[in-house]
């Protein structure tokens, strides 16, 4: 299926200037409440020194991606770190957690996509990590973000059989991607550039869907940063 950049929920409260690839606060749609175990993808800006306040959260894997700027993380488990571009953070929520986002720093804006997960065993003990990912380790291949507990490599890792690749491939470049678990589902979101998948045109935070297929082939048709998420498609 595909979702036009344009489709999304959107608010601009001033400081934050938010869309909502699915039912989020006040935007609901029956037809985009969530993509298997995928709940939320956020694309969030924030003005300088602004930002969300100590907020709860539990049984969810909350993965965060800065695309420019920074953003000051601290919650209850006693952390109190910024993200910077190109970096991820992943909170398994677990049991119950508080935290607070702001933008880092006063005269900036960060941009960044936020992504819930569910996961596949509640009641777990919270947890933290973060990692920086350089660009050049992932142009016209595929960098693991984000892969299943107990995962080896260089990826961070949630409590689901989910992961989050990225990609900047080049125009005129075309890559396969090929689903770690056939029975899963993947949705695929163009941070920049423009690409043909799956015989679709997907520009600028556009996205797509697929499921009950194994293999996806993304082509490039001009520079592109893109974001693969595949999740289980039960809940």
């Amino acid at each position: 299926m595909f979702y036009a950049a344009g489709s999304r929920g959107h608010v601009n409260h001033g400081w934050l200037d938010t869309y909502h690839s699915f039912s989020f606060a006040g935007y609901h749609d029956s037809q985009r409440v969530h993509f298997g175990a995928l709940r939320v993808l956020n694309d969030d800006t924030v003005t300088g020194g602004m930002g969300f306040g100590k907020h709860p959260h539990d049984n969810m894997e909350i993965i965060t991606i800065v695309l420019n700027g920074a953003l000051e993380h601290k919650d209850s488990m006693g952390h109190a770190r910024a993200l910077h571009t190109g970096e991820v953070q992943v909170m398994s929520a677990g049991t119950g957690l508080m935290h607070s986002e702001y933008n880092h720093h006063p005269d900036k804006l960060v941009n960044f996509l936020q992504i819930w997960i569910f996961p596949n065993k509640r009641g777990i003990e919270p947890r933290y990590d973060q990692k920086a990912f350089t660009a050049e380790e992932r142009i016209n291949k595929f960098q693991t973000l984000v892969a299943p507990i107990d995962t080896e490599g260089a990826a961070l890792t949630i409590q689901q059989d989910a992961w989050i690749e990225r990609i900047n491939l080049q125009a005129g470049k075309t890559v396969d991607y090929t689903l770690h678990n056939k029975a899963n589902g993947l949705y695929v979101f163009v941070i920049e550039g423009s690409t043909q998948t799956d015989g679709q045109a997907v520009n600028k935070r556009d996205a797509i869907s697929i499921s009950n297929k194994e293999t996806l082939v993304l082509e490039a048709t001009a520079d592109s940063d893109i974001l693969l998420i595949e999740v289980p498609m039960y809940v």
